[in-house]
């Protein structure tokens, strides 16, 4: 077909579309308006509710507070027989972390992926993060990674520890969203955690940790300011 031809038929089918095509899109649903006719659950059971659903998700939801996390964190970690953890050296959850040592053999995430690589895949038993947030709705972690937490910190040990404040938990993606104000400094990862990685590919069959971490453990910590 000749460069003349290419172009006719391009029009032509172009212009079928267009025939095709509604003459009327209507309006953008008001999603503000469906959220807001919602009922809102009381904000002192936002806590419960996040951690059945969290649970029904094969999660394993551990309660404490912002006083006693590290030795709640310190349980787990002998409770599974964990002996390598992983966690970001600057985050706010260093200094608790570093009072593991010398039982447990800390990995500080500072190398590049190019060095660290044998070391994470190898060796490394669980991955400690920051979390942004919980949906209630459907028991889900907000997880931003970052220079400090990398993506492959929660995704490649075979146990991610998820530290989630109880004060910011959400009723809904929503409402995070617009109090969180993603609009305007969303980052190029954003992940939305439900339970650890599940995969039903092969046979139909329920298998657990093949793209992912065979096991989520969040510590939820109450007893904070709006908690």
């Amino acid at each position: 077909m000749n460069p003349a031809d290419n172009a006719r038929a391009r029009s032509a089918i172009l212009a079928r579309l267009r025939e095709a095509a509604p003459a009327d899109t209507g309006t953008a649903p008001g999603v503000a308006a469906y959220y807001g006719r919602l009922a809102t659950p009381e904000r002192s059971s936002i806590a419960t509710r996040f951690a059945e659903r969290a649970r029904s998700w094969r999660a394993e939801v551990v309660d404490c507070t912002a006083h006693n996390w590290a030795e709640a964190l310190a349980r787990i970690v002998a409770a599974k027989g964990i002996r390598h953890l992983l966690a970001g050296r600057t985050t706010p959850l260093a200094a608790g972390i570093a009072a593991l040592a010398p039982a447990t053999s800390l990995h500080w995430y500072d190398e590049t992926m190019e060095t660290f690589k044998p070391v994470l895949f190898d060796q490394i038993d669980a991955g400690i993060s920051t979390t942004r947030g919980g949906i209630a709705d459907t028991g889900s972690l907000i997880v931003w990674p970052d220079a400090d937490e990398p993506r492959t910190l929660s995704l490649v040990p075979p146990i991610h520890i998820a530290v989630l404040h109880a004060h910011t938990l959400h009723e809904t993606l929503y409402a995070a969203m617009q109090a969180q104000r993603w609009a305007g400094q969303l980052p190029t990862n954003a992940l939305l955690v439900t339970g650890p990685s599940k995969t039903a590919d092969i046979q139909r069959l329920l298998v657990y940790g093949a793209h992912g971490p065979k096991q989520l453990v969040i510590l939820l910590l109450h007893g904070e300011a709006g908690a």
